[in-house]
This record gives structure tokens, sequence and C-alpha cells, in this order.
């Protein structure tokens, strides 16, 4: 397989590059981008079988089903940084070892449901929380220690926006290729 091949399968959308500046309607999209993602990830794996579930979506990439509980794992992070970034000044955040965290019993031994489900409720929640932000609040940040620098919440709307939709086209791109 060609570099370009691999490089479509582990970003078939493209590389995550931040508007800018970031305006009120990139803010909006985002929002309704995370609003709607449960609902898509739901149709993308309707009707696959626990095999299909299991297959990478591309060569030594998580299954299916390691990425559906990723985005639960990673969805779940990005909203107490949320909360941290509006309660406090620059907190710092914590990272967490994506990789390890997919390994772990609960994201290969689980069906896929409990995080469809935590998806829709947390979703339900950093919404209505992102849409009663006040303009001043998007400023607001959060330091991370692995990148070095600080986010604000207007960046991060944007980036897990696209992070959903990075690893649901993952799923889908998948099922084209295999025919399901």
């Amino acid at each position: 397989m060609h570099h370009a091949e691999l490089e479509a399968m582990r970003y078939p959308i493209g590389r995550f590059q931040a508007p800018n500046p970031i305006t009120d309607e990139d803010i909006h999209r985002s929002i309704n981008a995370i609003a709607t993602l449960p609902q898509e990830l739901e149709k993308s794996v309707i009707h696959l079988q626990t095999a299909q579930l299991q297959t990478p979506y591309r060569p030594g990439g998580w299954t299916v089903q390691q990425v559906i509980h990723h985005l639960s794992d990673s969805h779940m992070q990005v909203y107490a940084r949320f909360k941290l970034a509006l309660t406090e000044d620059n907190p710092v955040v914590k990272p967490f070892a994506e990789d390890r965290w997919a390994a772990l019993p609960d994201s290969t031994l689980v069906p896929i449901e409990a995080s469809l489900a935590l998806l829709h409720a947390l979703h339900s929640r950093w919404v209505a929380l992102m849409e009663a932000m006040l303009p001043e609040q998007w400023e607001r940040t959060y330091f991370h220690p692995e990148h070095q620098q600080s986010f604000s919440l207007k960046w991060v709307a944007c980036m897990y926006a696209w992070h959903g939709r990075h690893h649901l086209m993952h799923i889908v791109k998948l099922r084209e290729r295999m025919g399901w």
C-alpha cells in the first residue's frame, strides 16, 4: 500500500486545520457537528456484525469498536476540559494515552451501545453548555502540557467537531471499501 493511500485512510477528511480567524459561524458549525455526531455514528454502524466491529479501519489501526469507545473517552475528556476552562484561569489539563486507553478491556470487550448511549448524553450536555456560552467565554483557555500551549475554547470546539467527523469517516470509508 502506498503512503498516499495510508494517509488517506488515516486522515479521510484531511488533517485538522483551524479556521483563522475563528468566526461565530465557525463556532455555530462546530456546535452543530458535535450535536449531530452521536446520530451519525449510530447510522455508520447500523447492521454491523461482531466480526465487522472487530475490523480495523486501516492496517495497524483501531477496530470500529475501539473507534466508538475512543470517541466517548476523548469527548468525556474535552467536556471536562471545557468546564475547567470556564471555571478556572487557564487550567493545566491532564493528557491521556489514547492508544493505551483503546487497548483496555472496556474498549475491547464492552458492546458499542454503551459508548453510543454515553455519547448521546454527553453531547446533549456539552452542546447545551456551548449554546449558553457568552462570546467572551469562547476566548477562555486551558493549557495542554503535551503541546506546551494554551488552547481557546473556540479552537477546541472546531478541533473536536473535526475529531468526531474524522473518526466517523474512518467507519464510513471502511464500509465503502468492504462493501458493507
